[in-house]
């Protein structure tokens, strides 16, 4: 009973902290969350637990680097490979001596063994942190690179090197040959591990797929197992968990880019598992945290032989190594790393000393730093108590808090986010890619399917003009003049055919007679709309008008003579009124497809932008339909039927323009991913109407 209080106290203090950070935008959530945790700690009916390392690292850490690897830019960390890797191993080594031999310098009564220890478990940075920054901070994408880089690998050095120091104070021998080779091997050996296991898995997510067997609830279950299979599987073979789930995490796949509504939904209910997952773990994480730095730091506050400024001061002290480490050696490989461009090393510039100081305040230390202290035994080999325990767990406890506050607050003033919203960022890359899109599906356009991928370019023209409202780039101006175009290509067209009709005469007077009425009349229709449109009250326009108006009265004159003088010899006219209606609408039809036409072309030019060239074919289509006779039932749901193939070979097509754009560098992997994403949704709606 008390492993469900604890468990139900934790969800309700995650669920506490996910509103409480939007009351508190300056504090980051693992803060807010490690104040509830200790608040917890302080209740009354709070069950008393004990954090047991091992338990800690396969429930939370395993699933959560194996998610941050997965979902990490890969061509983004492979750009800054190496520095991550020197923060992670060159670093996490320099500052378990750094801090070894300084806490053992300052304070005698810890071994140098065991400080070395203290010094290694400080190396990790912690990942879930690096990830929930303040909100207020905006860190370029390589500098997020480098800090999640680093996090993914800095663990392995981290453990391996705080497994052979507390060895070598458990037993009181210190072996370094043997120390780095089993270094090595639990790092490359976790590594080969991780990626023969993602191998394997990705084949049988391939094979499942192809033979028709995987379901939503298959796919999930497939997934959450995978990092706790691979952590438990490594270490039992003596390897480096934590390198398995990451190096597997990296290299697995789950065929992400399939068509179809239930491959979409099947990823948009992963994406949601995940994220749902990830928040209530990683709130988890810190809470956990927040309880277990009341019990650690208890016991050496309320001792009365350690002086508690001397805590405090040494707290400081090794924050301050491990600060100062962290910059020097940032700042170095800054130095020496040679441009992409140029070759050649860069001058430390203040742009540059910047970045150096936001990797360093970017890096807080965290669960696994406290998982690790906790793994101190009680006692030696000899059976005495092992020296100054609780003192090292409060120092580590100590520089956890310290490292997170500095990160929380220093950090949006050295990169102060001026703003920016990276959805807003994304709207011209979704619009790129819908502009594509339609260009590509006018090409494809035959006599057949016409009317479906019309309604389908419909769909994506309203996609395009919502998002365009939303970043206010909407170009009125620029529709109004297409518009005007339109109507001069429609007295275009109607001009063509007058002139045909009466360059051939029709065996049939009275049909002759019709044809040159309609065409006169549309004729007039549409210079009268041209001349509404001009506002400009230039000299020439007007003489234009003024000739328009006069061929206007004069043709209505000759058709009133005409009937006027049928009337007096009691003749009937060779055309009624009508008949003549009939065939303007007929020929407003036949203008109207022209158009059309002529706007399918210039979607695939440059003269006019292509929402513009969409939106006006939308209405132009309206205006068919208002028309043309009420469509028969069975071309209508041919149409529909037409269309939903249609709108699914779009989804391809944008899935194939976003695989281009990232291929050539115009997107980055987590915009592809949120791009992706949206078609995702959007296919989960495939099967319905337009």
């Amino acid at each position: 009973m008390a492993v469900l209080e604890l468990v139900l106290c934790i969800v309700a203090a995650v669920l506490v902290s996910s509103f409480a950070g939007r009351f508190i935008p300056r504090v980051s959530t693992p803060l807010v969350q490690i104040a509830l945790g200790v608040a917890l700690a302080f209740l009354p009916f709070f069950p008393d637990v004990a954090l047991d390392p091992e338990l800690f690292m396969v429930l939370f850490i395993a699933p959560l680097l194996y998610l941050e690897a997965h979902e990490i830019d890969k061509s983004a960390l492979l750009g800054t490979l190496r520095l991550s890797l020197s923060l992670a191993i060159g670093l996490a080594i320099a500052t378990m001596v750094a801090v070894g031999f300084t806490l053992n310098a300052v304070w005698p009564s810890i071994s140098l063994a065991a400080a070395l220890a203290l010094g290694a478990a400080l190396g990790p940075t912690d990942a879930v942190a690096v990830s929930s920054l303040g909100r207020e901070a905006a860190l370029s994408q390589r500098q997020r690179s480098v800090l999640k880089g680093e996090s993914l690998f800095n663990d392995a050095s981290g453990i391996v090197g705080f497994q052979f120091a507390l060895a070598a104070a458990f037993t009181g021998e210190f072996a370094v040959g043997q120390a780095a080779g089993e270094f090595v091997v639990s790092f490359i050996g976790g590594t080969i591990f991780g990626l023969a296991i993602g191998l394997a898995a990705n084949w049988v997510f391939e094979t499942v797929r192809s033979l028709g067997l995987e379901t939503t609830t298959s796919r999930i279950l497939m997934e959450l197992f995978l990092p706790f299979l691979l952590y438990l599987g490594a270490e039992h073979f003596h390897l480096s968990g934590i390198l398995a789930v990451v190096a597997a995490g990296l290299f697995v796949r789950f065929d992400r880019t399939g068509v179809g509504p239930n491959v979409a939904r099947t990823n948009i209910v992963s994406t949601s598992v995940w994220g749902v997952l990830s928040f209530s773990l990683n709130g988890a994480v810190f809470i956990l945290l927040g309880m277990q730095l009341p019990r650690a730091m208890r016991a050496s506050w309320s001792d009365p032989y350690i002086s508690n400024n001397m805590l405090i001061s040494i707290i400081v002290l090794i924050c301050a190594v491990v600060i100062v480490m962290r910059f020097v050696w940032v700042a170095a490989m800054l130095r020496l790393a040679r441009d992409t461009n140029t070759g050649k090393r860069r001058k430390m510039t203040a742009e540059r000393w910047r970045s150096a100081a936001v990797m360093t305040f970017g890096g807080p230390k965290g669960t696994i730093t406290l998982s690790l202290m906790f793994t101190i035994p009680y006692a030696l080999s000899a059976g005495t108590p092992f020296p100054m325990r609780d003192e090292l767990i409060f120092i580590a406890s100590g520089v956890i808090l310290l490292t997170l506050m500095l990160a929380n607050f220093l950090l949006p003033l050295l990169a102060p986010n001026r703003g920016g919203d990276e959805s807003a960022a994304l709207v011209p890359i979704t619009i790129e890619v819908l502009r594509t899109t339609v260009e590509e599906l006018t090409g494809r356009i035959t006599p057949d399917n016409r009317r479906a991928v019309l309604m389908v370019i419909d769909s994506y023209t309203k996609r395009i003009s919502r998002l365009k409202q939303r970043i206010g780039e909407l170009d009125p101006q620029g529709l109004e003049r297409l518009q005007i175009e339109a109507l001069h290509w429609e007295k275009e067209f109607v001009r063509d055919h007058l002139a045909e009709v009466k360059a051939h005469p029709a065996s049939d007077p009275a049909q002759q007679e019709l044809d040159v009425e309609a065409s006169e009349r549309m004729l007039d229709h549409i210079m009268n709309s041209l001349r509404h449109t001009h506002t400009n009250p230039a000299s020439g326009h007007a003489v234009s008008q003024i000739r328009g108006r006069m061929r206007m009265w004069e043709r209505q004159m000759s058709n009133f003579t005409k009937r006027t003088i049928s009337k007096i010899r009691h003749t009937t006219p060779l055309v009624s009124e009508d008949q003549i209606f009939a065939r303007t609408r007929e020929l407003q039809v036949e203008a109207i497809h022209h158009v059309i036409e002529r706007l399918v072309d210039e979607m695939g030019r440059s003269t006019y932008n292509t929402e513009h060239c969409s939106a006006l074919l939308l209405d132009y289509r309206r205006a068919e339909a208002s028309l043309q006779a009420r469509p028969n039932m069975g071309g209508s749901a041919q149409a529909i039927s037409q269309a939903e193939d249609v709108k699914r070979e779009s989804y391809a097509i944008e899935l194939g323009v976003i695989q281009d754009m990232l291929e050539a560098g115009d997107i980055t992997r987590p915009q592809a991913r949120a791009l992706r994403r949206n078609i995702y949704v959007m296919q989960v709606d495939a099967d319905s109407g337009i």
